[in-house]
């Protein structure tokens, strides 16, 4: 594994302190990889979104309304409809 230095202000370090002392990280590298994996799976799922928005957008102008497009998803999740 590879070795990273990073210097950060006193009130940053002392966030991170405080993370470590809740228990849900023994020190501050495995803060800093949950971050780091956390930042990865924001931009993995940002992504897919853009590319789905891109393939909307260029599948062409819908023939349902607005109320049809909601209703049809309300009805596939079990909402009141």
């Amino acid at each position: 594994m590879a070795t990273m230095n990073v210097s950060l202000p006193d009130l940053m370090k002392e966030w991170v302190e405080e993370q470590i002392k809740t228990g849900h990280y023994s020190n501050a590298s495995d803060y800093v990889r949950d971050l780091i994996r956390r930042d990865q799976e924001y931009h993995d799922r940002r992504e897919t979104l853009v590319k789905a928005l891109i393939a909307g957008e260029n599948s062409g102008v819908s023939d349902h309304s607005l109320e049809d497009i909601w209703q049809s998803v309300k009805a596939r999740h079990g909402l009141d409809v």
